[in-house]
């Protein structure tokens, strides 16, 4: 195994990576070549063997069926308000106002005004591909006290830093608001969930997370913006290792050979690279309830075109809002399945989906508000020929176009799958998308009120 994948990252340095636009950093022969001398000793080939096996466990043969769960899900709230049966609203507080949980995964946890002393149901609540991340539940809860980050390889106590390279699950929670300047990428192990919740928790103006050759990672509640390019370093990445980096890319997070991984209610913007990009075989991702702007390539799945490995890619985008002053990249796909559900895309300047390599994307239930620039109508990019690009199966479902935006749909026809004409036609999730988005990024929340 290990073998394979020295010979897949060779590979990787003889590759011309065609781009849309713009190379993310990822997307560059460079990349690979500074990256090699470190991911190449023993301990990284160890765990990049076993974090494929991982990957190939989480992997889901029919995406279709996982995708329709969902937008079920979706579509029995939104019947059930209009015929009366159900709301969308939760729990009635004090005085008569009630707590509005206006999608399946905020319904979960939000209204109960004891979340804080139950946090951990939170881990019950993901959908889509991520579904079975779990984070930390399974350990104790660890309060991080302080937002220093001065130690990168003995990290102090009581530091984000030494929370996330501990071995064993960790629910994370912050004992105040704080903000965090990361002097170099934040490398994560397995099994932790970061849980911002009654909290004002910023990581800025330093180097972002990474979440590279693990499995089952819950991020929640936090902000992160100005992220900028790490130097590198001697950097601890787990309790019993640290080792040599080279240069961060500047991401927000970057998910990087892993799997089962849910990213929820988190609010990204302005980073020296992306904000979120999933690489290298990574897949059971779940991105719900985010809220990002002021960015130019918003989200790259998939890096490179040499790496067919990422066809096992599948990531669920479900309620997020693509606000101001975004440009392209929303997401950018390379091979694999990607699910995208009832997002607000109101500002875009280039192109809001693009792909190459015989992505399947499938779009439902989202609304796509066109800049006015008459020649960005058009949601979607191919970095393709035509002669190429005819056959891939991109579709459009129950979307909702407005200022003259347009979706280029190709690929043969959805017969029995992945959506039943109920969920199509009764649920017309597009016209709801204001409603379930509306509490999109990092909430406001208080301990002894629902959130």
């Amino acid at each position: 195994m290990a073998k394979l994948y020295h010979l897949f990252l060779l590979t990787i340095l003889v590759v011309i990576i065609p781009t849309l636009v713009h190379a993310n950093v990822k997307e560059q022969d460079s990349y690979w070549e500074n990256l090699l001398p470190y991911i190449n000793d023993t301990y990284w080939r160890e765990k990049a063997a076993k974090a494929e096996e991982t990957n190939n466990i989480a992997y889901t043969p029919d995406p279709y069926a996982v995708s329709e769960n969902l937008t079920s899900v979706v579509s029995e709230m939104i019947v059930g308000e209009s015929t009366g049966r159900r709301k969308l609203a939760g729990k009635k507080l004090r005085r008569g106002h009630p707590c509005i949980a206006t999608n399946p995964i905020d319904r979960c946890w939000r209204c109960d005004p004891n979340w804080a002393t139950n946090r951990k149901k939170l881990a019950d609540c993901a959908q889509g591909f991520g579904r079975k991340a779990i984070g930390g539940k399974a350990g104790p809860i660890y309060v991080v006290t302080e937002p220093s980050d001065n130690d990168m390889v003995n990290p102090r106590p009581g530091t984000l830093r030494y929370a996330v390279t501990r071995n064993g699950p960790l629910w994370i929670i912050f004992a105040r608001s704080m903000v965090i300047r990361l002097s170099q990428e934040l490398i994560m192990t397995s099994d932790k969930t970061i849980d911002g919740r009654g909290t004002t928790v910023v990581i800025a103006k330093g180097a972002g997370i990474t979440i590279q050759f693990i499995n089952n990672v819950i991020i929640h509640g936090i902000k992160i913006f100005d992220i900028t390019v790490g130097n590198g370093g001697i950097i601890r990445d787990a309790e019993n290792h640290f080792g040599l980096r080279t240069k961060s890319d500047g991401d927000a997070i970057s998910i990087f050979g892993s799997s089962n991984i849910w990213i929820d209610h988190v609010s990204l913007r302005n980073c020296r690279d992306g904000l979120i990009d999933v690489i290298m075989g990574s897949t059971a991702i779940t991105i719900s309830n985010g809220h990002f702007t002021d960015h130019n390539e918003v989200m790259l799945f998939g890096a490179t075109d040499g790496y067919d490995g990422d066809k096992k890619m599948q990531v669920t985008l479900a309620f997020n809002h693509f606000g101001k002053r975004l440009i392209q990249r929303m997401p950018r796909v390379r091979y694999g399945f990607v699910h995208v559900l009832n997002n607000d895309y109101t500002h875009w300047e280039m192109y809001a989906i693009g792909g190459s390599k015989n992505p399947t994307i499938i779009s439902e239930g989202n609304r796509f508000i066109a800049p006015n620039n008459p020649h960005a109508k058009e949601i979607t990019k191919r970095g393709a020929s035509e002669g190429e690009w005819k056959n891939w199966q991109w579709k459009s479902i129950n979307d909702v176009y407005m200022n003259g935006a347009f979706f280029r749909q190709t690929g043969p026809l959805l017969t029995n799958r992945p959506f039943s004409k109920k969920d199509m036609i009764k649920a017309r999730p597009g016209t709801h998308v204001g409603r379930l988005t509306r509490f999109s990024g990092s909430l406001r929340c208080r301990p002894g009120k629902a959130c």
